[in-house]
């Protein structure tokens, strides 16, 4: 295993007989007309929310192919599910797609699109008498999931400022916790600060009376990050490379609409919010969270590689990562290149 520390990972035999083809993966007769798709019910996967809710994607898929959908709550669970054979394509982000890659030796899966660039942040409680980053020191801070997106970007962050988490020595205690309850124990006062993806950060400044302290734009050329990505896993890319493309395509004409639509957009992905999650966002907390993020097709590698790099620097990678062959952008160009778009390189 390539990985020092990850929450629940999956175990070796598992991930051995998902990449043999022995977990009943597609490319059997069984699974041959039915495309099983990860998300979050979450802004940064605006594409898959608004897609499913509309039949963007059901339209280009046609109708003899069923699309089966899992929830999820952090990237490193969707990895396990992938790993499983159990999900063909997911909306992730960038850390545990790393991961997952890394951990089969480049063999489970392939980044075929962008998703999201933007939409992460430190917010910390307006009375936790942190008011810059030096003031970090001795806090308890909480992220979504362990080796998630957001929790190697804070441990990074921290190591920029010469500061290191508890269980490597340091003074600043880090609690993986699941988003909503990352905002109660927020409201609770029993947390300093949390870095999370939106519309959470949104939600601690506006329901929790937070502080935004590090908008993560900030720490990136342009202000261009990726939080989100379309991976698929390998044996289904290869076996179903048009039903992947007609998926691109409506991925990247949904991305455009809301571009050009960004009011329509928001209330549209707010009602689904509210259908899979029983409750919708303040309006708000979804311009503030849309603002901080911007939705896309192009995977922004640059970031991805670097967030590699941090990855290895915190210890979550035993070895620095050969990413060369994780993306695999072929189709996406194609859709690209019949839209006049330039393509991705």
């Amino acid at each position: 295993m390539w990985i020092k520390r990850s929450a629940g990972l999956v175990p070796v035999m598992v991930l051995l007989l998902a990449l043999s083809g022995c977990s009943g993966a597609p490319g059997g007769e069984e699974q041959a007309q039915a495309i099983r798709v990860g998300y979050f019910p979450n802004i940064t996967h605006a594409q898959a929310l608004i897609g499913l809710a509309r039949g963007d994607f059901q339209a280009a898929l046609g109708p003899d192919v069923r699309i089966e959908t899992t929830q999820f709550n952090a990237g490193p669970s969707v990895i396990e599910a992938l790993f499983a054979g159990e999900i063909d394509l997911s909306y992730i982000g960038p850390n545990p797609a790393i991961n997952g890659y890394v951990q089969s030796h480049g063999e489970a899966l392939r980044i075929v699109a962008g998703a999201t660039s933007g939409g992460a942040a430190l917010i910390v409680r307006g009375d936790s008498g942190i008011e810059t980053p030096a003031d970090l020191a001795g806090s308890h801070l909480a992220t979504p999931q362990l080796g998630n997106t957001q929790d190697v970007a804070l441990r990074n962050y921290l190591l920029t400022l010469g500061l290191d988490t508890t269980d490597r020595g340091g003074s600043v205690e880090i609690t993986p916790t699941k988003n909503p309850d990352i905002l109660d124990l927020f409201r609770l006062g029993e947390i300093d600060g949390a870095w999370v993806p939106e519309p959470w950060a949104s939600r601690l400044i506006t329901e929790g009376q937070g502080r935004l302290l590090v908008d993560e734009r900030d720490l990136w050329p342009e202000g261009d990050f990726t939080t989100a990505m379309v991976i698929v896993r390998t044996e289904f890319l290869e076996a179903h490379p048009e039903w992947v493309k007609a998926w691109l395509t409506a991925h990247v004409e949904i991305t455009q609409w809301a571009l050009e639509h960004p009011d329509e957009a928001k209330s549209l992905i707010n009602t689904e919010i509210e259908t899979l999650t029983g409750s919708k966002l303040a309006d708000v907390v979804l311009d503030q969270a849309w603002d901080r993020m911007r939705i896309t097709w192009d995977p922004i590698s640059n970031s991805l590689f670097d967030s590699a790099d941090a990855a290895y620097a915190i210890g979550f990678l035993n070895e620095e990562p050969d990413l060369s062959g994780i993306y695999d952008l072929a189709l996406l160009n194609e859709v690209l290149a019949s839209k006049n778009l330039p393509e991705i390189h």
